[in-house]
């Protein structure tokens, strides 16, 4: 059964890790980047502020809770102990791979840090904003983020699938404690109706993607 399961693993990277192109290559490239998203961070964080004031410091404590979690879990406790090797280091997948820019990550990768560390913070945030638009604009940059993985080659989709559930799990854990902290503040932070300026994300978000299409394209 974990024969047919880690084979069925492999079949659906190489499927997904073989739609490769130029202009992809570029594009997933700095898509996976870090530092490409502070602009969408720093919106995050003028979005709490600006809800909450210097309160909003709780809030971003909380979320620094959830990203720790789910690296610590994902990088610091699964990584060592199943000790799965990255695809773009396993031999018996030498060749068959395709890697961008010579990248291979480092040595085991379930689960996905990387995975976990985007669903977890596009769950807290989408319970602390509660607005449609962002909740479906959030989601998609968590997805495309993991994927983004696959396309390196440098994660199996069952990497992606464990990462996911760490970061939503984490972030529904520290989000019930936030709420149950908050709630005993004289003016609770987590209040039906209590407006935040998601829009603002979004529009960082999807320009930033913009941005990065067009750096692709000109990179070719």
């Amino acid at each position: 059964m974990l024969d047919t399961l880690l084979q069925f693993d492999t079949d659906l990277l190489l499927f997904f890790n073989g739609q490769h192109s130029p202009f992809g290559d570029k594009f997933f490239w700095l898509f996976s980047s870090t530092i490409i998203w502070i602009p969408l961070y720093a919106s995050l964080l003028f979005a709490i502020f600006k809800a909450h004031g210097w309160r909003g410091l709780w809030t971003l404590l909380a979320i620094a809770l959830v990203i720790t979690l789910c690296d610590q879990i994902a990088s610091g406790l699964l990584k060592p102990l199943f000790e799965r090797p990255r695809p773009s280091r396993e031999p018996a997948l030498e060749g068959l791979i395709h890697l961008v820019n010579s990248y291979r990550g480092g040595r085991f990768g379930f689960v996905s840090s990387h995975a976990s560390n985007s669903f977890g913070l596009a769950l807290f945030t989408s319970l602390l904003f509660r607005k449609p638009g962002y909740v479906f604009f959030i989601f998609i940059w968590a997805v495309l983020n993991s994927y983004s993985r696959i396309y390196l080659g440098v994660h199996y989709p069952g990497d992606i699938l464990g990462g996911m559930v760490v970061g939503l799990l984490s972030a529904g854990l520290v989000y019930v404690i936030y709420r149950r902290f908050t709630n005993r503040l004289q003016t609770p932070l987590s209040r039906p109706g209590i407006s935040y300026p998601s829009a603002a994300v979004v529009y960082t978000g999807v320009v930033s993607i913009a941005m990065l299409l067009l750096a692709a394209k000109e990179l070719l």
